[in-house]
């Protein structure tokens, strides 16, 4: 992991007491870190890219914290997130999983928690970024399927001549559907292996990582012919390896 000094910390939060609380106590830790105290200030710092990790309240001013999510992905914005809400917005907590944020705690949480969450979330996406899980599963390379190519080293596939770029978690969830392809492998393997987690969330963050995977990997998401749900249980890749380019 690199030193903590580089690591930059974007806390978006508009209580005063608790942004400054937070900001003094991440310095000490090492971390650099900025703060923005409404929804759009901090949506305009974390598209600049800098942040390393974003602490992300959920009930803010002008944007609200779900909407900034919301935009941070669907502009393909991988910085991890982890949402700090309410005791009162367990139902928030669970949207924002599975609008792709990648823990959350609840106020009031402690120094030592916050910082441990921030650790782990740190190590599963540096982890993820440098060696991707083509290294832990054995694919890589250039994988050709039925109407489908698949470029490790790019994280992008080719479709009817159109590349389009797979975001990292997309990449890791087909990563390791085509290592375990005809066998099925299920959303607890799922959240174990690529989100890194030991106690698994309620949460139907998985399915919408499919489905958003299936859009870019499919023709016809209604009938998927590469990534298929078997009910109940889970997921399975379906298609025949045509070629391997290493």
């Amino acid at each position: 992991m690199s030193n903590l000094t580089d690591t930059v910390i974007l806390v978006i939060e508009d209580e005063p007491d608790l942004r400054a609380g937070l900001q003094h106590n991440l310095e000490l830790e090492g971390y650099k870190v900025e703060t923005a105290a409404d929804g759009r200030d901090g949506l305009r710092k974390a598209k600049d890219g800098s942040a390393s990790l974003i602490l992300l309240d959920l009930g803010l001013p002008h944007v609200p914290g779900l909407e900034v999510l919301r935009q941070l992905r669907e502009a393909g914005h991988e910085t991890p997130i982890i949402i700090i809400s309410a005791k009162g917005q367990d139902r928030d907590k669970v949207q924002g999983l599975e609008l792709g944020a990648d823990d959350y705690l609840t106020k009031p949480f402690g120094l030592s928690e916050l910082t441990a969450r921030i650790r782990a979330v740190l190590r599963r996406t540096q982890i993820g970024a440098k060696a991707g899980v083509g290294d832990k599963t054995g694919v890589g390379g250039v994988m050709h399927f039925p109407d489908l190519v698949v470029d490790w080293r790019r994280f992008s596939i080719l479709r009817d001549g159109a590349e389009t770029q797979l975001s990292r978690y997309e990449a890791d969830i087909l990563r390791m559907l085509v290592e375990h392809r005809g066998e099925v492998v299920s959303r607890q393997d799922l959240l174990r292996r690529v989100w890194g987690y030991v106690h698994l969330p309620t949460t139907r963050t998985v399915d919408n990582h499919i489905a958003r995977l299936r859009k870019k990997v499919e023709r016809d998401v209604e009938k998927p012919v590469h990534v298929v749900t078997v009910h109940g249980l889970g997921y399975r890749f379906e298609s025949q390896l045509l070629k391997e380019e290493a």
